[in-house]
């Protein structure tokens, strides 16, 4: 993998201070990654396997082919780079410096809502491309917002961690301080997946204070505790499940049965999976293709956009292997433990989405939080943002809009002109 000062054609910075960037991959990088699609050794498969066994093995030949003959990513540079983009350094208490790179996307309406949208694994900064045009949009009838996506250490471009122990805490430091040096001391997040979770982090750590509210797509929570929320373990009893939540608790059981099977490689030995995705494209295709069609809601995904997304993996500053290793240190940290068995008191918005990796029923979710706003929708799964993006941001401008639940819970930022 390239060096990062040689990839970004950026120097890397030492104060602080906020530098315009823009993805230029040098020739060399992209020469190398066609002479290695270029020798792939396919493997054998099952006849009729279809899914059953993992990737098919027609997919992988059309789209290596295409990565290698027809793919042009100074195309899909292009489109990415028209995003205003920046890094600026992060001082990390215990790790140092980490040069964190992010788009900031401000509305023309001056008191917009600050957004923080987090995304998660296998996401990227760009799993936000869609909503950041509707998000930032002004209208007399809806909220807008000034919307900040990072790419989080270790993924994208920004700087991967060296030292263990780098885990949600960490991950939270860096977002909020980002947010603090934007000159937005008080906003709300937006996130899935990890995206999720580091929200969630946020919420305990700067909640009130600075995170005033919070949405997401994406409620892994159980079954209500007796001990913890008696009276949320007994309603949770009695109360009988829709069809859209019996469903929903079917299609998390398949996903916990069929799908888990990289959180315990990825949350124990990152290291050695890391060698095939730092070497090998076409294994980092696979691994990440797989995802991207099973936990979707029959998404139409075109080749183009999957060979962008995984190339953003590729020619990511840090390689592809850094990014899985947020599964292990926050297992190894034991704070997914904490956050599920306390209540964040910050305002939270939910999305319902029936493809989603876990669909709960409504009621699980108030042993989150503070719920204030919900919405349930026919269609979508785990990447809200890209698969239903006007779904997203209406329920995003509806939780903050002049009636809704949320409205001016950040001061002096009501998102209207």
């Amino acid at each position: 993998m390239t060096e990062p000062s040689d990839f970004t054609r950026h120097p890397i910075m030492a104060n602080g201070y906020e530098q315009p960037f823009s993805i230029t991959v040098p020739p060399e990088d992209l020469e190398l990654l066609r002479k290695k699609l270029e020798v792939v050794t396919f493997p054998d498969e099952i006849e009729h396997a279809d899914w059953d066994y993992g990737v098919p093995l027609a997919h992988m030949k059309r789209l290596v082919a295409h990565w290698k003959d027809g793919f042009d990513w100074r195309k899909a540079e292009g489109k990415i780079n028209a995003f205003p983009q920046f890094t600026r350094d992060i001082d990390v208490d215990g790790f140092g410096t980490l040069n964190i790179h992010y788009v900031h996307q401000r509305s023309a309406v001056e008191n917009a809502i600050p957004l923080l949208f987090i995304h998660g694994w296998p996401g990227h900064f760009m799993e936000a491309r869609k909503i950041i045009p509707l998000l930032t949009a002004s209208s007399p009838d809806q909220p807008s917002f000034h919307v900040i996506a990072p790419s989080l250490p270790g993924f994208g471009f920004s700087e991967a961690p060296k030292q263990k122990g780098f885990a949600l805490t960490q991950y939270a430091e860096v977002a909020h301080k980002l947010m603090l040096a934007l000159g937005y001391p008080e906003y709300v997040v937006q996130g899935g997946d990890w995206g999720y979770t580091i929200s969630r982090k946020l919420t305990f750590m700067y909640g009130g204070k600075s995170v005033k509210a919070w949405h997401s797509n994406f409620a892994p929570v159980l079954f209500p505790s007796f001990w913890s929320n008696p009276f949320l373990f007994l309603a949770a009893l009695v109360t009988p499940w829709t069809p859209a939540e019996r469903a929903g608790l079917e299609h998390t059981k398949l996903f916990g049965e069929n799908e888990m099977g990289y959180i315990k490689l990825q949350s124990t030995r990152p290291q050695t999976l890391g060698y095939a995705l730092a070497d090998s494209p076409v294994a980092l295709l696979a691994w990440i293709y797989e995802k991207l069609m099973r936990w979707t809601d029959e998404y139409p995904w075109e080749d183009d956009e999957v060979l962008t997304w995984v190339s953003l993996y590729w020619f990511s500053r840090a390689g592809p292997a850094a990014s899985v290793r947020i599964y292990c240190e926050t297992m190894r940290a034991g704070e997914l433990k904490s956050l599920t068995a306390n209540r964040s008191s910050v305002p939270l918005g939910f999305s319902f989405f029936p493809k989603e990796n876990f669909v709960v029923p409504k009621l699980w979710t108030r042993a989150l939080g503070n719920v204030i706003y919900e919405s349930e929708h026919e269609r979508g799964g785990h990447f809200a943002a890209h698969e239903r993006p006007e779904d997203l941001v209406s329920d995003v401008r509806q939780m903050f809009a002049k009636d809704g639940p949320a409205h001016g819970i950040v001061p002096g930022k009501s998102g209207y002109a």
